[in-house]
């Protein structure tokens, strides 16, 4: 919850210039829902892609607060973060509701960025990959093999989000290939390896390459 709509257009523009004519990543800028449709007006030819942080899973209702897949489009958005640990842990979304929100996703077109990540006791306690698979086998139900190159997957761990620990590299890298394995048993195995598999947890300039 950061940047005013002003402040998120002026980010965009800053990262914006920042990007040379022969570096094409993929940025994906998630701002607040307020913050979208300024964004989207602000992104032409700048090379940088609009998300959401959140959705929910219905198309329209009488839901107040929330904010549908179709509300998202008519903004310029193309990826919706799904599954954020602070989605699980602080508003105690869980894997059912987050399948809803994947499927209202994929079924709109959109892009999910399907978030999973285990607690620090997990990862201490050995259950790492158990809590991985539960989170990759209960959200991703019902997504046939075909899909599958239209998510990203996002690990991060919970014991690293907004504590200033990063996880190290080699526990990244021992992570997603679990990810991968799992994602392998779950689906044909040719789909799962244009998966990409993102981090996120405690990233700074200093620590990021």
């Amino acid at each position: 919850m950061y940047k005013t709509p002003q402040e998120g257009v002026s980010f965009v523009s800053e990262i914006s210039n920042l990007l040379l004519e022969k570096e094409k990543p993929t940025i994906i800028f998630c701002p607040s829902f307020t913050s979208l449709f300024h964004i989207n007006e602000n992104l032409s030819d700048s090379g940088i892609e609009l998300g959401s942080q959140n959705v929910y899973f219905e198309p329209e209702g009488a839901f107040t607060g929330e904010t549908s897949v179709r509300m998202l489009k008519d903004c310029g958005v193309r990826y919706v973060i799904i599954g954020h640990s602070e989605r699980r842990h602080i508003f105690n979304e869980n894997n059912t509701s987050l399948n809803k929100k994947l499927h209202a996703v994929l079924d709109n077109g959109l892009i999910p960025i399907f978030c999973i990540g285990e607690t620090l006791n997990d990862r201490n306690t050995g259950y790492t990959k158990t809590k991985l698979k539960e989170q990759l086998t209960k959200g991703l139900d019902g997504v046939k093999g075909l899909l599958m190159d239209r998510i990203v997957i996002a690990y991060e761990p919970v014991w690293a989000i907004g504590s200033g620990v990063n996880a190290k590299p080699k526990q990244v890298e021992d992570t997603h290939l679990q990810i991968k394995e799992l994602l392998a048993e779950l689906f044909a195995a040719e789909p799962v390896k244009q998966i990409p598999i993102l981090y996120g947890g405690s990233v700074k300039p200093e620590n990021a390459k």
